[in-house]
């Protein structure tokens, strides 16, 4: 029985993913319905990104007193409820107060997932389990686009809601599996020393979750906008696009897990980096036919990148507070799709939504910068030590 768990995770990380980009898909209608500003969407992102980070950052003593199965059932029905709430809201302010339970649900399953995969299961099932994430954050758009021109975009969060209501009842009849999960023996890996109580590169460590996933939420919620006012798509073929771009993650994804047996996550995170950047130019370059492709190569890009730097933190800091860290990582990487979105908002109200594609270019270049300085100094601290 207990080899039901496993998928039984994958189907909540898709869970997990479907919310994520209804909001970016659907406000190009969003907002002419409910007559609200077009940089309010980043508002209600960051509303949501506030609730996941708060959640995020007590995970761990909820866990520690519930476990992590009564916890991510409890986190689904949550998210549900908010969705459906999505759903009768009868103003802007009401979507504003559902914002804060649909991130709070989001944050604590996230965290608790991630730790319970890290423990119990072997270290390529996180590039998986990421991977299923974006079948979720895939699907979500796909549904909103089917629904959006002829029901609206409230039925496209109540379908959404309904398929969380059901995850919600898998999850409460399988709670009995949470207890039986085989313990996997951790991997050895090489810690690195540090010369003080804060390890060296930290900072650096932070800056790269941050900008990852500031870029990361900036295309997927202004996307759409992107393509609908500057590049003349249709509200339909850019919501298709938008998820497309979480399907390259997706298929990104997927195909990581396999690399990883071959390739280090230093190698894989470096490669992904480039690959987005390149896609990133092509927001500028390509002519508007081939428009999509740079969506298309900053998904497969970004794909890697999250489960690599996640699973290399005891590589990078040592194995003794990989555990402290990687929820810090967490947060800083929650605080970058807090308030990248709006803050990219606020600049397309006061001057161009066209300032998409150099705002996406600097995320990812930043992003690179971090990283690139983060291995020198590593690699300089090693050379230190064997000397």
């Amino acid at each position: 029985m207990t080899r039901l768990l496993l998928p039984l995770i994958y189907l909540a990380f898709i869970s997990l993913g479907l919310p994520d980009a209804l909001l970016g898909t659907a406000w190009p209608v969003m907002r002419l319905d409910l007559d609200a500003p077009l940089d309010m969407a980043g508002w209600l992102f960051m509303t949501i990104a506030a609730g996941t980070i708060v959640s995020s950052l007590f995970s761990g003593r909820l866990i520690e007193r519930y476990s992590t199965g009564p916890i991510t059932a409890a986190s689904a029905s949550l998210t549900a409820l908010a969705l459906i709430g999505f759903y009768v809201a009868p103003s802007l302010i009401w979507l504003f107060v559902l914002a804060i339970p649909l991130g709070l649900g989001a944050g604590v399953v996230d965290a608790a997932l991630n730790h319970f995969v890290a423990t119990h299961y072997q270290a390529h099932h996180m590039n998986w389990l990421h991977c299923f994430w974006g079948i979720g954050a895939t699907a979500g758009p796909l549904i909103m686009a089917g629904v959006l021109l002829d029901s609206g975009w409230r039925i496209g969060y109540l379908v959404v809601g309904a398929l969380q209501l059901v995850l919600m009842i898998i999850l409460i009849v399988s709670l009995p599996l949470w207890k039986r999960a085989p313990k996997h023996m951790s991997e050895q890996v090489q810690t690195v020393s540090t010369s003080s109580g804060k390890p060296r590169g930290l900072i650096a460590a932070l800056a790269a979750f941050c900008f990852y996933c500031g870029a990361e939420a900036v295309v997927g919620l202004w996307g759409s906008s992107y393509l609908v006012q500057v590049r003349s798509f249709s509200v339909t073929s850019a919501a298709t696009w938008i998820s497309v771009y979480y399907g390259s993650i997706t298929a990104g994804r997927f195909i990581s897990g396999f690399l990883s047996l071959r390739w280090s996550n230093r190698r894989l995170i470096r490669v992904g980096q480039w690959t987005a950047f390149v896609g990133a130019t092509c927001f500028i370059l390509a002519p508007a036919a081939w428009m999509p492709l740079g969506f298309v190569l900053v998904g497969l890009g970004l794909a890697p990148i999250y489960p690599a730097m996640l699973h290399e933190t005891p590589v990078r800091f040592g194995e003794a507070v990989a555990q402290r860290l990687m929820g810090v990582q967490m947060a800083f990487a929650y605080t970058g799709s807090t308030f990248m979105p709006p803050l990219f908002g606020w600049l397309a109200t006061s001057y161009s939504l066209s300032l998409f594609h150099w705002f996406t270019i600097s995320l990812i270049f930043l992003m690179l910068v971090a990283t690139e300085g983060l291995n020198r100094m590593l690699f300089r601290q090693r050379l230190a030590k064997a000397s």
